[in-house]
């Protein structure tokens, strides 16, 4: 496993690290606790050294399932957990809902709220990195999302605030590093092999004032595995009926076909592990976080760390 300092004032990281919306029992299909518990446990045993995840993932069983895994390890103080708040579910916890309703809340009492009913699931004093959970522009055109973190910091409470910039908004949003850039430590950005949008202003912002940046969604809710074709289909409570529908799997099919030669060319190395090593070798992004349902998927992804040999400019372009 390959290390780096997430920006200039975060910790040493895991280049690849640990998503765990996919283990939180909802918005994936289904899923069983102790498989999940394994994945968590084999990703930690390989050097991972940062787990994601956000309050929302499961309506917090994704913090709750992280805490009873490190409750059971030793070095569970040594583990830095990245965790998000903002979509409000706490009204929906009763209720039964396919895929998770969405409720965007960034006033600086229901972000103060969320961060210490995290605390509380995550069993900690402190959150290692708290980060707004993809707002939309006009809500971080206000100070209370901004006021929060800094009372959060103040108090004691988390340690690196941060920014997940909203999916398809990496430009529109980049202008918010430049105003910013004193509050926020890290940001996590939509990026992998089909969607590079954040190359164009976002990146070079973050590398200007040296805010760590993690990637989100490096292999594309899975198509990246390669194990996907036109004829895959989801359950109903599964989010990736939406969001690769046949329409999004058609486009994105024929754009990864154009990219055969080069995934022929290291064909000892899976199509995942390959795109996990294309989102960390750009100069601005330090770690991915792949999701990791079963310890078999864990162990493919945390390989792609040691592929420091395939420089960004191997990588083909994006016609």
């Amino acid at each position: 496993m390959k290390y780096i300092n997430l920006g200039k004032n975060g910790p040493s990281i895991s280049t690849i690290s640990f998503g765990a919306w996919g283990i939180s029992g909802r918005d994936w299909g289904n899923t069983d606790d102790e498989v999940s518990k394994g994945a968590i446990h084999t990703a930690l045993d390989r050097g991972v050294n940062l787990i994601d995840t956000a309050d929302v993932y499961g309506f917090g069983h994704s913090e709750e399932l992280i805490a009873q895994v490190l409750e059971a390890r030793d070095e569970k103080e040594k583990i830095i957990i990245a965790t998000k708040a903002g979509n409000n579910f706490y009204p929906f916890i009763n209720e039964k809902h396919k895929v998770t309703p969405a409720n965007p809340d960034y006033s600086k009492k229901h972000l103060i709220f969320a961060a210490e009913q995290s605390l509380r699931r995550l069993k900690r004093d402190c959150i290692d990195v708290l980060q707004l959970h993809s707002p939309s522009t006009d809500l971080l055109l206000k100070d209370e999302p901004w006021e929060a973190l800094l009372g959060l910091k103040e108090q004691g409470k988390i340690k690196y605030a941060g920014l997940s910039v909203q999916s398809f908004k990496e430009t529109e949003q980049a202008f918010l590093l430049d105003e910013h850039y004193d509050i926020l430590d890290v940001i996590q950005v939509r990026y992998n092999l089909l969607e590079r949008e954040a190359e164009r202003e976002l990146f070079p912002k973050a590398m200007k004032y040296g805010i760590g940046v993690i990637i989100r969604i490096p292999i594309l809710f899975g198509f990246l595995s390669g194990k996907f074709n036109r004829h895959t289909t989801f359950d109903e409570n599964d989010h990736r009926k939406y969001n690769l529908s046949s329409e999004k799997l058609n486009v994105y099919l024929q754009q990864i076909e154009e990219m055969k030669n080069f995934f022929d060319r290291y064909k000892q190395y899976t199509m995942t592990q390959l795109s996990l090593r294309f989102c960390i070798s750009h100069p601005a992004s330090h770690i991915a976080i792949p999701g990791g349902k079963t310890p078999e998927q864990v162990i493919e992804n945390v390989g792609a760390s040691e592929l420091n040999f395939i420089e960004h400019d191997e990588f083909p372009e994006l016609n």
